[in-house]
Formats: C-alpha cells, sequence, structure tokens
C-alpha cells in the first residue's frame, strides 16, 4: 500500500470520527489503568459495568489496597480470569504507592513493570492518559492492518512497529483509536460490513462482501 493511500485512508476515519476516544470509562489516569488491565479477554461493556461499581468504592491505589484481593473479586467477578486480574490489581496498586507515590507512571518500562500490565495496555495509558502518539495494538488492529494491507505483519510486534513506520505524524495520536473501533464495528472478524465502510474502495482485501 502506498503513503497517498494510507494517509487517505485516515483522512476518511478522521472525517467520519474528528475526536475519537477509548470506549472504557475513566475519569483519571489510575482508573483508566485498571480499566484497560481487567479489559483483558473481556468486552468493554463488561469492564463498564463492573468498574462503575468499584470506582465508587475505590478508585485510587490505597482504596484498593484497602479492599484486598478478595474484596476487588467481588466487584470483577462477573469479568473473565477475574481472580488473577484482582491478585494483579492489588499486587500494581502496591507497586504504585511504594515505587511512584501512588501516581501512574509516565514511562513505558515503569509501566510494564506493573504486573497485569503489558506493551499494549502501556501503548494505551501512553496515548489517552498523556497524549504520547502511541498505537496499541489489540487483535482488532492487528485484523484491520492485515485485512486492509495498511501495515501487515507476522504478529502484533510486527503490525506495531509498521503502523508507527507508515502512520503519518498527523494520525498517530488517533490512529489507535480509529482502527479499534473500525475493527468493532465495520471491519469485524467473521464478515466485514465492507458495503459501510468508508474505506472500501482504498482497502486491498480481495474478498470484500456486499454487507
Amino acid at each position: 500500500m502506498n503513503p497517498q493511500k494510507r494517509r487517505e485512508i485516515f483522512e476518511r476515519l478522521r472525517a467520519e470520527n474528528p475526536n475519537p476516544t477509548t470506549e472504557l470509562n475513566f475519569e483519571n489516569p489510575f482508573e483508566l489503568l485498571v480499566a484497560v488491565a481487567l479489559s483483558a479477554q473481556a468486552t468493554d461493556v463488561s469492564v463498564n459495568k463492573a468498574t462503575a461499581k468499584l470506582f465508587k468504592k475505590a478508585n485510587s491505589p490505597a482504596a484498593i489496597l484497602k479492599l484486598g484481593v478478595d474484596g476487588v473479586k467481588e466487584y470483577i467477578k462477573t469479568i473473565g480470569l477475574y481472580n488473577n486480574k484482582a491478585k494483579n490489581l492489588v499486587a500494581m496498586c502496591d507497586i504504585l504507592l511504594e515505587k511512584h507515590n501512588g501516581e501512574v507512571p509516565r514511562e513505558r518500562e515503569a509501566l510494564e513493570a506493573l504486573p497485569g500490565v503489558g506493551r499494549k495496555t502501556a501503548n494505551v495509558i501512553l496515548n489517552t492518559a498523556f497524549g504520547e502518539p502511541t498505537i496499541a495494538v489489540d487483535t482488532h488492529i492487528f485484523r484491520v492492518s492485515n485485512r486492509t494491507g495498511l501495515a501487515p505483519g507476522k504478529n502484533v510486534d510486527e503490525v506495531e512497529k509498521r503502523l508507527l513506520k507508515f502512520v503519518h505524524d498527523d494520525f498517530k495520536q488517533d490512529a489507535h483509536h480509529w482502527l479499534i473501533l473500525h475493527g468493532r464495528y465495520v471491519c469485524v472478524a467473521r464478515k466485514p460490513r465492507c458495503g459501510a465502510c468508508v474505506i472500501e474502495d482504498l482497502c486491498e482485501f480481495n474478498k470484500k462482501t456486499s454487507d
């Protein structure tokens, strides 16, 4: 795919949604960190339902620690892998208080050192909480990047590197959100809704549908 086509793709996605953002509900960087960590292998809808109750009771590292693992489980037990996520969340809060004065760090290395936080989660925090032009690659973005020909790669790391290389600086801040929303609602896994796609004529997928 040539640079002109890539630019046109993002220009159209921006025209359709000028101010994209995450569908996770949060009020501050810590709440976002918790929500993103809980969202692994879970839907944003299920996470929002759980955190709506959790954050009313505890929305700081100290408050989460006070709840403890068993207390956290009661709020997130509707989310997949909740046992392990509760343990990671409490351990994360312990480190935030001990090493970062209870604040969410702005450095990738420090974020990735937190329990339950990998590169994708760190990218989301750096981008959405702190305005860094990072691009987190989840299953939706991996699919869209490969299917369209935008930034094909064999794994998420390859796709991230190619997106960072190919996406113009004008679009990097919001690219993650545009691509994830496009994958979630239009370029869906089983049968993409090509007939409703604003970039259909630019996409290099050779099995387009009429939906």
